[in-house]
């Protein structure tokens, strides 16, 4: 398992704040909201990023094509609740790294088309980095902001060049 990108301390306290659109409120309130953004922009496919704001968006009836989980929620161990996927990938994903087997897996899942669930041996936070570079164009990256909501990302040109932006300087052998 080789890791592609490392976090770095600069990069770490600017990605606690919100990448795209905080929505707050209770799990009921944020999904109602969702729905109502989903409704009127309809992007091209809904990734979820996170145990439970993947469970809430099952729950209430949005399946994402992409969910990345760990079977962890702040750090401690949740049920496993298996939603209803065509295809299940696991990958290992140290904390503060984004390895190339992840990279490689979201980036298949993506581009197949089937609704995948990939299962972090690790921690999967920083994959959202990946999702919305390799997202269609104006998809929805949605991941939980704990205590507060959801964070709604669209994977717009200028998302996805900030994005790049970051993970160039996590690379972990940069040339």
């Amino acid at each position: 398992m080789k890791s592609a990108y490392t976090l770095t301390s600069r990069l770490r306290v600017f990605l606690k704040e919100p990448l795209g659109t905080l929505i707050k409120g209770t799990p009921q309130e944020t999904m109602a909201k969702l729905k109502d953004l989903l409704n009127a922009e309809k992007p091209p496919a809904v990734i979820s990023v996170g145990d439970v704001v993947s469970k809430n968006l099952h729950e209430c009836g949005i399946n994402p094509q992409l969910t990345i989980i760990d079977y962890l929620s702040l750090r401690d161990k949740i049920i496993p609740r298996q939603p209803p996927v065509d295809k299940t990938v696991y990958v290992q994903n140290p904390q503060g790294t984004i390895t190339e087997q992840a990279v490689l897996a979201i980036k298949a899942a993506l581009e197949s088309g089937v609704h995948t669930h990939i299962v972090v041996e690790g921690e999967e936070d920083l994959l959202t980095l990946i999702a919305v570079v390799y997202a269609a164009k104006d998809s929805f990256i949605i991941y939980g902001q704990p205590y507060c909501g959801i964070v709604v990302v669209k994977a717009s040109s200028e998302k996805k060049i900030q994005i790049n932006e970051f993970l160039n300087e996590m690379k972990t052998s940069k040339s």
